[in-house]
């Protein structure tokens, strides 16, 4: 650590300091998505796209960007909405919109390892640049990039005339990279803390003391808005693979899963199995899920309530772990203590000790049984005496007076024990821990909000700690992530197992591996831990609709040797240890009826797949038709919502969205379109708050014959939605 950070006031200030310790050469790491200074950085940027004498390589992943609208009907739609959600403050990424526009100075390069999903298709800057690494592996790497600078946004709060200091958002890579270049003796970055007033402050492994950092900046030109996600619809598809990827949870397991309408159709599942369990065995049942005796459900998941809950252990904390624990599923507490956590595991004790827990803890090896200096602080630690406890020579004393023997080893010492334990709760308890955390406006709420044992119960941490065993805890953390469920969305797969996330067949690269690789390898590492890859059976594609398994593909993420379990709206296929025939059995029968016999003879020409197999009657009922008149069925409707979880929308965009999403898929099938242009001509129902919708468009009074058209196209696509 170092001395007394420097204070610095403002950003122009500190962009001099910057410049003036990394010398011409400014090789700058930033922390990925949420914990980016954007004011700092496009600051930098100016300066050094000024300055030809100056170069600057910046190392970073997902840098977050507002959408951008791709044609004149989403800009009227887009345009309102992304000012109101953002704010007129919120910075942009200069650099992002350079790299898009091909206008990026050639003294400044991006480097990142992973990407805002499909933003940089196409561009060759960032595509040239691209780090394809696992997230565990990104310290390691920069290390001999020679870092001489580290910025990162910063939380701060102000107790007791103390200013405390976390990570906040993002403890992932920042401290691993600093004892990684110390451990190689690289020279220290320079690094320097962003406070953002606004932004959520965690405590824990994320708290750092000030000398953490080489100098603090406080400036208000960093109070902007911050970069929340609009929380999303959910569609059919999406809830059907929910709901048979919930099954596959068990209660008093791990929970690990990501960003998407995927993660979110799953965490409405988890609610719907804890809240209305007569509902969720019938909505599994519509979709068809396998869940009775000897099925993977049975054996492996659950059905019923959770009593025990979850601890998750993920990545990314998001939206959906603050509805798990709002609805008391995620409150499995894990601590960092094997013996506890053992005798917690068994049964021996629970989280509030019970009459006899000195007994309990003594003969399983968690109490004594000599009460020495260690095992004293471990004691406190974990809350099993009471503060102001004092370890004389021969007693333990007590804040009322009372004291404890120190040898442990007859029953009448235990007897005296169990009466001081009994009724104390564990604390250093964590229920949720992650790497970086991003999410909506109420999600941030929600984090500012946490006091007491919810606010402790949260531990962002380094992403070594969170996305693989290793580091000398290995014992430990299989223990504490026990019976883990990690789910990971892919975009395609193969029948023989492989799935590709991050990029195309040519190498165009759209997100990034992150932690999906480690996550996949953890579940095979793990005892009872499982690997779920989510994926819709099929995507459209200029028009047209294309299967999501493939016999093979250009690329892969996961390779078909790491192969574990699979879903889709249609099932469930688990591959684990499967022969390569009873592996494309299994993803057939969750593949899209229209793609099963092209696929299977792929598999016979190969010679995977036996002549004389012939796809069965069961499976042929793979259809989007099939699904979607499942789910609409009867009450089942009310518990699938376009959006469970709210919306960011307004009560006429929500009206407008179903419209303009219509009109969009119609943009791609020329046909498709042509005839519906000219019903819009021919027919006009009517639309209830016509003038009000098209006036959110700014279509209420035409002046082109373009916008004349648009109007049309518009009220003929809300004709339909209202119809639907």
């Amino acid at each position: 650590m170092q001395g007394n950070p420097e204070m610095l006031t403002s950003v122009g200030a500190c962009v001099a300091h910057i410049v003036e310790r990394a010398g011409g050469e400014l090789r700058v790491a930033a922390p990925l998505g949420l914990g980016k200074p954007n004011v700092l950085l496009n600051a930098l940027y100016r300066r050094v796209a000024g300055d030809a004498a100056l170069r600057l390589d910046i190392y970073t992943a997902l840098s977050l960007a507002r959408p951008q609208p791709k044609s004149d009907l989403e800009r009227r739609f887009v345009e309102p909405f992304l000012a109101r959600h953002f704010g007129e403050d919120y910075p942009d990424l200069l650099y992002v919109a350079a790299q898009k526009a091909g206008t990026l100075p050639a003294n400044v390069r991006i480097h990142e390892f992973y990407v805002q999903s499909g933003a940089m298709l196409g561009v060759e800057s960032a595509q040239r640049d691209y780090a394809s690494m696992n997230y565990t592996h990104v310290a390691r790497d920069l290390v001999d990039r020679d870092i001489n600078v580290i910025v990162q946004l910063i939380a701060a709060r102000e107790e007791a005339g103390r200013i405390r200091y976390s990570l906040a958002c993002n403890p992932d890579v920042t401290a691993d990279l600093l004892d990684r270049m110390r451990d190689a003796g690289a020279a220290r970055p320079y690094v320097v803390g962003i406070v953002h007033p606004d932004l959520p402050f965690v405590g824990n492994e994320a708290e750092v003391e000030a000398d953490f950092f080489d100098a603090l900046l406080f400036d208000q030109a960093n109070r902007h808005t911050l970069f929340a996600l609009p929380r999303a619809p959910i569609d059919p598809v999406e809830y059907a693979i929910g709901l048979h990827a919930s099954a596959l949870v068990r209660d008093g397991g791990t929970l690990q899963i990501g960003i998407g309408a995927l993660s979110d159709a799953i965490v409405h599942a988890l609610l719907l199995r804890q809240r209305d369990n007569a509902a969720y065995g019938a909505a599994l049942a519509a979709v068809g899920a396998q869940t009775g005796a000897g099925t993977l459900a049975a054996r492996i998941g659950g059905l019923d309530g959770f009593a025990t809950g979850l601890y998750g252990a993920s990545e990314m904390v998001m939206d959906g772990f603050m509805h798990l624990a709002e609805a008391g599923i995620l409150r499995r507490r894990v601590y960092d203590d094997y013996a506890l956590e053992q005798a917690l595991e068994d049964g021996s004790i629970e989280d509030t000790l019970h009459a006899h827990a000195a007994d309990a803890l003594y003969a399983c090896g968690a109490l004594g049984p000599y009460i020495d200096k260690a095992e004293f602080a471990r004691l406190l630690r974990f809350g099993l005496l009471p503060e102001g406890a004092q370890l004389a020579f021969t007693t333990l004393l007590l804040p009322d007076g009372s004291s404890l023997p120190l040898d442990l080893g007859n029953a009448e010492a235990r007897t005296q024990w169990n009466r001081v334990l009994a009724g104390r709760r564990l604390r250093e308890g964590r229920y949720l821990r992650g790497a970086f955390y991003l999410g909506s406006k109420a999600f941030y709420a929600w984090l500012r909000g946490l006091d007491g044992a919810a606010f402790d119960g949260l531990s962002m941490t380094r992403v070594s700690d969170i996305n693989q065993l290793y580091g000398g805890r290995e014992s430990l953390d299989a223990l504490q992530r026990r019976d883990a469920r990690f789910f990971n969305t892919c975009m395609m797969a193969t029948l023989l197992g492989a799935a590709t996330s991050d990029a195309l067949a040519d190498g165009q690269v759209i997100s990034g591996v992150g932690g999906q690789y480690n996550f996949v390898a953890m579940a095979h590492a793990l005892t009872d831990g499982r690997s779920v890859l989510l994926l819709r059976a099929t995507r459209e594609h200029a028009g047209r609709t294309e299967s999501n398994i493939l016999w093979n593909y250009g690329h892969t993420t996961i390779p078909r040797h790491l192969r574990d379990i699979y879903v889709t709206e249609y099932g469930v296929a688990d591959l684990r240890g499967k022969s390569d025939e009873d592996c494309i059995l299994a993803m057939l029968a969750i593949a899209d009826a229209r793609f099963q016999d092209g696929l299977a003879a792929q598999a016979k020409a190969a010679g995977k797949l036996r002549r004389d197999f012939a796809i069965p009657a069961a499976w042929r009922a793979n259809t989007g038709e099939n699904l979607m008149a499942a789910l609409k069925r009867g009450e089942l409707s009310a518990h699938f919502p376009a959006y469970p979880f709210g919306s960011d929308f307004d009560e006429t965009e929500l009206r407008l969205l179903p419209a303009l999403t219509r009109l969009k898929a119609l943009s791609a099938k020329k046909s498709e379109m042509a005839f519906f242009l000219l019903r819009a001509f021919t027919s006009s129902p009517p639309v209830a708050d016509a003038e009000m919708l098209l006036a959110r468009l700014n279509l209420h009074r035409p002046a082109t014959l373009a916008e004349k058209l648009m109007r049309r196209l518009v009220l003929a696509a809300l004709a339909d939605a209202d119809k639907n």
